[in-house]
């Protein structure tokens, strides 16, 4: 899940036909070549993809992710694929389920995952998946394991009271809540028009756990252990899981190809006002995510050296 493993044409990192699994077909062979763990696994069951006629809460649509990439796969489908291109934005692909076949460039799957919209929603499902609306509570439509102890509308349907559903399948909620955190990171990274919101998404502002969630050690494990370290052997890629998502406030997603290809004016702004943010942190967290970043980003502006300047130079 590091940067180096990504390339800008999903197709052109794929050297070779993968090979195909009788049982699973060619999940197996993406997902190692797209360097993707299996224990990124989350499952949604609301019908709410391309292969909707497909999915229902016996039948989930799976993801698998790292930074850059998304897998889909639905039992009886075809594969799909999202990935973060950093000229052309989110770029969609899918590979039918057959020897033989090839990943194929979709155009069509914008008319739902339009210019800059979230490629994550929650909705109140009917026991069928079909979604009836949308909802401010989180997981709707999807399946969650591990220990949640916020409130969700994962595990549910609606008919017409709420009742619960034992998950079929793995679906972890650190995984979940990682996933939701980078999909909208992706988009404001493909459409950098609003600062401020980029930059306050990157450094987590306002964002805080009611309770602490536990996941997956497997998936927690292959996350942490991923991308660069400081010289004192920290990583943005550390856990928090009791206050917050991250130990360290500020998103891992500032190490994509996404970000490193931000024109040099809308980086130079990004980087202000992340200084300008951070004057307002915890002085531990400023200077542990100012020290982090100063070790691990080397287009960083010299001026993140200066921990003892607590406003941005003039």
């Amino acid at each position: 899940m590091v940067a180096s493993a990504w390339a800008a044409d999903p197709v052109a990192s794929i050297k070779s036909e993968l090979p195909f699994d009788p049982t699973f077909g060619y999940l197996p062979a993406l997902l190692e070549a797209l360097h993707i763990p299996s224990e990124s696994q989350i499952a949604v069951f609301s019908k709410t993809s391309i292969q909707s006629l497909r999915i229902e809460p016996a039948n989930p649509r799976l993801l698998y992710f790292n930074d850059h990439i998304i897998v889909g796969a639905v039992h009886g489908g075809f594969l799909e694929l999202a990935a973060q291109n950093p000229e052309q934005g989110i770029q969609f692909y899918t590979l039918q389920q057959r020897p033989g076949e090839h990943l194929v460039h979709r155009q069509d799957c914008l008319n739902c995952h339009k210019s800059g919209t979230t490629l994550i929603r929650s909705v109140i499902p009917t026991p069928d998946g079909i979604p009836s609306r949308e909802s401010d509570q989180p997981w709707g439509g999807w399946f969650v394991t591990g220990a949640a102890v916020p409130p969700h509308i994962g595990n549910a349907v609606f008919e017409p009271q709420k009742r619960e559903m034992s998950p079929p399948v793995a679906s972890d909620i650190v995984a979940l809540t990682v996933f939701a955190h980078q999909m909208r990171m992706m988009n404001l990274l493909a459409h950098p028009d609003n600062i401020n919101d980029l930059v306050d998404h990157l450094l987590f502002v306002n964002e805080s756990f009611p309770n602490p969630i536990q996941g997956d050690p497997g998936f927690t494990q292959i996350f942490e252990a991923s991308g660069p370290r400081d010289r004192h052997g920290r990583s943005l890629r550390q856990f928090d899981l009791n206050r917050r998502l991250m130990r360290y406030p500020c998103s891992y997603m500032i190490y994509t190809a996404a970000f490193d290809a931000l024109p040099a004016p809308t980086k130079a702004a990004v980087y202000r006002r992340m200084w300008t943010v951070l004057d307002k942190f915890p002085p531990a967290d400023r200077q542990a995510v100012i020290e982090i970043l100063r070790d691990t980003k080397p287009d960083l502006p010299a001026y993140f050296g200066r921990i003892e300047v607590t406003r941005f130079p003039r």
